[in-house]
């Protein structure tokens, strides 16, 4: 089963490249993910609503992408075409490796003419002769996001996905270009790591790294959004500290010679979909400036990785793993290990 998410700025011509593709890659299904964006504006309170400039900016919008997808890939097999603009690098990590994570393989196309193009096709929408004011905002919206898509070209998106110049192609011609690159291989899948997702409560082990001036190190995992820990699941029959050193050896290269110190313990509540557990953080202790020069990132799960301090953690670290991170701070200074729930300590 493989998505073929077709990415692109608005004008790019994503959703008549696609219905022009599933023409030619046989089995093939269009799923244009706006039908939840709709969906949506029935299902929420208008309170919830206004609270986001974007549905993209709804978890509840990027999880029901994840699950309609591998719902329809379930039901029909074959090859999932999603004509959709993705920009944010965070989004793509959640609904990638929400994919992955079931086994579906996504192949990342971008649609990208030049900006003088977009532009010039935004300002030629249709627009009826009797102008109302939601085609004038729709044509508003589109000149807005241009900014947000050069922003993403520059930092993540033309790296992830293969790109496509559109800009002298017609729909059928760029939907030609697509399958050829699908089927040859040269629009690979994404390579992010197929982390099964969890069925029950979990043992999840990280390990607090620190450099020479006491920052701590995160890394940037391709499968999820936020920055995180070094560390893992615990496997079945695994001490929790041994597992953070195999995860830290495993992710970053780095080998401990000595069980790291138990800093915290922090219950995480279920939160449908997740299952929530137990999450323990350990003191690996500072490392020099040859073994800090030394980080690796030997595979597709951890795009980067950096030293930071606890404040700028608070501006990488989603907000219950920066709570974790502090009181694991405040428990290394005193010399004694805290019991946390949700990241809040107890007794």
């Amino acid at each position: 089963m493989t998505v073929v998410w077709i990415n692109g700025a608005f004008g790019a011509g994503k959703t008549t490249t696609a219905r022009e593709l599933i023409e030619l890659i046989p089995n093939s299904t269009l799923f244009d993910p706006e039908v939840i964006g709709g969906a949506l504006a029935h299902l929420l309170p208008p309170k919830r609503l206004a609270e986001v400039g974007d549905f993209q900016d709804l978890p509840i919008w990027r999880r029901l992408v994840t699950d309609t997808a591998a719902a329809m890939l379930a039901e029909l097999g074959g090859t999932l075409v999603v004509p959709m603009t993705l920009l944010r690098q965070e989004y793509r990590d959640e609904i990638f490796g929400g994919l992955a994570a079931r086994r579906i393989a996504v192949r990342h196309v971008l649609l990208a003419p030049a900006e003088t193009i977009l532009r010039k096709r935004i300002a030629g929408r249709e627009i009826p002769e009797d102008l109302s004011d939601g085609e004038i905002r729709v044509r508003q919206w589109s000149y807005d996001h241009i900014e947000p898509y050069r922003a993403a070209l520059a930092s993540w998106l033309t790296a992830d996905a293969h790109p496509v110049d559109t800009g002298a192609l017609t729909p059928y011609e760029a939907a030609a270009k697509i399958a050829e690159a699908v089927g040859t291989g040269s629009a690979p899948a994404c390579d992010i790591v197929q982390t099964p997702e969890p069925t029950a409560e979990t043992v999840a082990a990280g390990v607090l790294l620190f450099d020479e001036q006491d920052r701590v190190l995160l890394v940037d995992p391709t499968y999820k959004p936020g920055w995180e820990f070094p560390g893992g699941i615990v496997e079945p029959g695994e001490a929790p500290a041994r597992a953070g050193m195999r995860e830290v050896a495993e992710e970053t290269g780095i080998r401990l010679d000595d069980v790291p110190a138990l800093l915290v313990v922090d219950w995480e509540p279920p939160t449908p979909p997740g299952y929530g557990g137990l999450r323990l953080l350990f003191d690996g202790g500072r490392l020099d400036s040859a073994d800090a020069g030394r980080v690796l990132l030997p595979g597709p799960e951890l795009r980067a990785w950096r030293f930071v301090t606890e404040d700028e953690a608070g501006g990488l670290l989603p907000p219950v793993r920066y709570e974790r991170l502090r009181w694991a701070l405040r428990a290394r200074e005193r010399g004694a290990a805290l019991y946390l729930e949700a990241g809040t300590p107890v007794g």
